[in-house]
């Protein structure tokens, strides 16, 4: 186990955590933000990020510092922390941006460490290849093979009480992810970020975003902390956090504001097409788009940098308390409709529910139908999976509706879409407690199908009846010949 991290609470791949970050002397709760410092760049001092945002833990880059006389000699003699005035936690990137920008970089992994161990930092970041997506496997396992050997120099280092991150890539392979997040486990690292996924996020190809994290996921132990290198932007939080993410870190706030884009959790805005503010922060409460767009430039630019801020953080808030109630599957389903890509990342990641379901809490408050995607969470799966367990009778009746005669059956359980049948003494335990709309979508209605079909298979010498209400033909298709079919609605009429 590594002692630095601890889960407090799950839902989904979702959980709030603590990773304690013992050179700093403190402990970030996540999921957390790391807003990016630029250390020849200062939009929102590090002292005001702590003190008005609330910011446990930044990032900064250390080759940056590295090259740059003033503050290298500065950062050496008096410390990172002095230098940003910054009381929370210090992460320090390596320089691997600049290497995949520009081709080469002049410092060793070896080096790069014991600089980012001298200045100060609290969580280092040996030299990786952050291989792009969709390059040539052979590339791909080249470049992955280069960062398996520097995360082993990494773990080689002395560092003392500095943290060490250790990258996972492999480009847009999930089998190549599977691997290199497996060997970054077996080393004694201990904060795995999931590299070379912007370019992804900037195509909105948050499907394979999905994909790239779920085979890391596979790889990494439960007591991995993940980060998500480059992630940004609000409106993807959600969506992370749920396949498992547990650190976001954002230059979005201040990139954005120089360019007076104006975030939200559905998207981003230009400031010249708003009318309207659409946030309580305290920027949008004491100004409108008008007072915004007069400002001098540099005033401006601070103003919508504080208000990107208070948007991001207040996401991170939000998904902690869904997390902590467990409908963040909900909340992701909301920010899945802000965008059609956004929808085909939460579609992936239910192709994903058996993995998620594996760290989903087995009873929360309650369950919401919302869309036919809710038909695939891991809930559902997990209910079809446990009817394998279930003592059947020698004849059993599944029923959508009390008005079925169950007589000539030895029992009657009751059938609920999207989960199918169960016995009636479950029917107050979650996820059967489950808020459905009166009309049932097609999805549901095959969920629960599918579950029908799990327990006959499950049970073969078992004579079983379906009693539905006017289920459509290709749903009652995936119901085995051998069960009889009763229309509920039939027999009403």
């Amino acid at each position: 186990m590594r002692e630095c991290f601890e889960l407090q609470d799950t839902d989904a791949g979702g959980r709030i955590g603590e990773l304690t970050v013992p050179r700093a002397d403190v402990t970030v709760e996540t999921p957390a933000l790391l807003p990016v410092i630029n250390p020849n760049l200062d939009t929102i001092s590090p002292r005001r990020l702590a003190e008005e945002f609330g910011a446990e833990i930044l990032i900064t880059n250390s080759y940056i510092i590295y090259g740059t006389d003033d503050v290298r000699d500065a950062a050496l003699e008096d410390g990172l922390h002095d230098v940003l005035d910054f009381p929370g936690a210090i992460m320090t990137d390596s320089g691997s941006f600049q290497l995949s920008e520009y081709g080469e970089i002049d410092v060793t992994t070896e080096e790069i460490l014991k600089f980012q161990h001298a200045i100060g930092s609290d969580i280092g970041t040996p030299v990786d290849i952050p291989t792009p997506p969709d390059v040539a496997r052979e590339q791909a396992e080249r470049e992955l093979a280069t960062t398996q050997e520097r995360l082993e120099i990494a773990d080689r280092v002395d560092t003392g009480e500095m943290l060490v991150n250790a990258p996972v890539q492999g480009s847009t392979y999930p089998d190549l992810r599977e691997k290199a997040g497996r060997d970054a486990d077996g080393t004694g690292l201990d904060v795995f970020p999931v590299g070379a996924v912007v370019p992804l996020m900037n195509d909105y190809r948050y499907d394979d975003m999905v994909d790239v994290v779920a085979g890391a996921k596979r790889g990494l132990g439960a007591d991995a902390p993940v980060h998500l290198f480059g992630a940004g932007h609000p409106m993807m939080f959600a969506l992370a956090v749920a396949m498992g993410c547990d650190l976001f870190d954002s230059a979005a706030y201040a990139l954005y504001a120089r360019d007076d884009r104006y975030l939200t959790v559905r998207g981003t805005r230009h400031l010249d097409d708003l009318e309207y503010l659409p946030c309580s922060c305290p920027v949008c409460l004491e100004h409108d788009p008008a007072d915004l767009r007069a400002l001098p430039d540099r005033d401006r630019e601070e103003e919508l940098a504080a208000h990107n801020l208070h948007a991001t953080f207040a996401e991170i808030r939000r998904i902690k308390e869904a997390i902590r109630t467990g409908n963040l599957l909900e909340l992701v389903e909301q920010r899945a409709r802000a965008h059609p890509a956004m929808l085909d990342g939460y579609r992936t990641l239910l192709d994903h529910a058996a993995q998620l379901e594996r760290t989903d809490p087995v009873s929360k408050g309650s369950f919401f139908y919302t869309s036919h995607e809710s038909a695939r969470r891991p809930e559902v799966v997990r209910h079809h999976q446990r009817l394998d367990r279930l003592a059947v009778p020698d004849s059993l009746l599944l029923t959508e509706g009390r008005s079925a005669d169950g007589s000539g059956f030895d029992d009657s359980w009751r059938v609920e879409p999207p989960f199918g049948p169960f016995p009636r003494a479950l029917s107050k335990s979650y996820p059967l407690t489950a808020e459905v709309p009166e009309r049932t979508d097609r999805s549901a209605l095959a969920a629960a199908a599918d579950g029908v079909a799990r327990l006959v298979d499950a049970n073969p010498e078992t004579e079983f009846a379906l009693a539905h209400r006017g289920w459509p033909a290709d749903v009652l298709e995936r119901v085995p010949d051998g069960v009889a079919l009763i229309d509920l609605d039939d027999d009403c009429a």
